[in-house]
């Protein structure tokens, strides 16, 4: 059996729900290969369903255990984002919860959100286990849909709610419940299928993404740090070409990151973000913005520092934000003039605002190694929060 002509279903769901009675149902009397991952998962394979299904340990169970399999979901579901192996990636997920228990339903669905934080867009089947009453069917799949409508980015992902019953239940001595529900699971499953293959390859790439970010932070981080180091130096900052080295490390770490090579048409791209941050008109003008405004009291080393500082960190999430564009293949190394032009307006817009805002924030601050830790803390900070700003106009 090959792995790759196989979409894979993840199993979520509280003890007692009947997860692994439905699996049985959906997998038929055939031939079933079981492989046991860890302690907290499970992935069956057989001929008889066109899809493996990966069963999850219950995640309403003792806090203990909850985070137990939270935790093996996510390293699953991380480590394999992180191997490239797209045999492995989650395409659908079956949220179990049991039809008698609606009033658990908003919180199993905030555990659903937590286990599988890494596949935000694949999409979602409700399977409504142990409905075997036909009179609250209807209305146990209505609470479940106005559940998800309270938490959206969860909604966009419902694709069905299905009550089933996986096997037959004897409710008296005389009345039985037939199985019922599980071709339409099937055939849900398989039409979302398709979906759920394309919506976790752009999972995976947006997982990885954030992760080169959250490393791509702590380089700007560190160089905005040091050009405030530089910036603090007793000497008049009358341009931004000080801060020439702090930049150009700062710019070739964030391309190593990025897989950005070093070749003549990646050093021209380098050429123009430096000349962007350092000789340009707008690097001048935001020196002068930054250094006129009025009414506060700092000492000129204090302002310089805060200068230098908001020149880099400007800089630096610009350039993430670029080499993003380039890594996602939204943008190339030849698009040197979309470069110039969005740099240009982070520089006059946001480096402007921003820092003027952080220097307002330092007035009456002595300066000295702790003013500077705080003057970085604050610059940061103001750049991140301005990130949704920043990306109006890169296209």
């Amino acid at each position: 059996m090959d792995a790759m002509d196989y979409g894979n279903v993840l199993v979520i769901g509280s003890a007692g729900v009947g997860k692994s009675t439905l699996i049985r149902t959906v997998l038929g009397t055939g031939s079933v290969e079981v492989t046991q991952v860890g302690s907290h998962l499970e992935v069956y394979e057989s001929l008889s369903i066109p899809f493996r299904i990966i069963d999850a340990r219950d995640i309403g169970g003792s806090l203990f255990a909850r985070r137990a399999t939270i935790g093996a979901i996510k390293r699953w579901s991380k480590d394999n984002a992180l191997d490239g192996d797209a045999s492995n990636d989650i395409n659908v997920i079956w949220f179990c919860i049991e039809g008698k228990s609606r009033k658990l339903i908003r919180q199993q669905l905030a555990q659903l959100s937590r286990a599988t934080d890494v596949w935000r867009s694949v999409p979602v089947i409700v399977v409504l286990t142990k409905s075997y009453a036909a009179t609250e069917r209807a209305e146990n799949v209505e609470l479940v849909r106005q559940s998800f409508a309270r938490t959206k980015r969860r909604q966009r992902n419902l694709r069905a709610v299905i009550p089933v019953v996986a096997s037959t239940y004897q409710l008296d001595e005389t009345t039985f419940v037939a199985p019922e529900g599980i071709p339409e699971l099937i055939e849900a499953t398989n039409e979302a299928m398709p979906e759920g293959v394309r919506a976790a390859s752009g999972d995976i790439a947006e997982f990885t993404l954030r992760r080169r970010r959250s490393v791509a932070r702590g380089i700007i981080a560190a160089s905005t740090a040091a050009g405030i180091t530089v910036g603090a130096v007793p000497i008049p900052i009358s341009d931004a070409l000080i801060l020439t080295p702090i930049e150009t490390g700062l710019i070739n770490a964030l391309a190593t990151l990025y897989g950005i090579g070093k070749g003549s048409t990646s050093k021209k791209l380098f050429n123009t973000i430096l000349e962007v941050g350092t000789v340009s008109t707008v690097a001048k003008a935001a020196i002068g913005a930054l250094k006129a405004i009025p009414g506060i009291n700092l000492a000129a080393s204090v302002v310089n520092a805060a200068i230098a500082g908001s020149i880099v960190a400007a800089i630096g999430e610009g350039t993430m934000r670029v080499f993003e564009r380039i890594y996602m293949g939204e943008k190339t190394l030849d698009d040197t003039e979309w470069v110039r032009g969005f740099l240009e307006s982070r520089m006059s817009r946001d480096l402007i605002a921003q820092g003027t805002k952080v220097v307002g924030k330092l007035s009456g601050v002595e300066a000295g190694t702790d003013q500077n830790k705080a003057l970085a803390s604050l610059l940061l900070e103001a750049f991140r929060q301005d990130e949704g700003k920043a990306t109006e106009g890169q296209s």
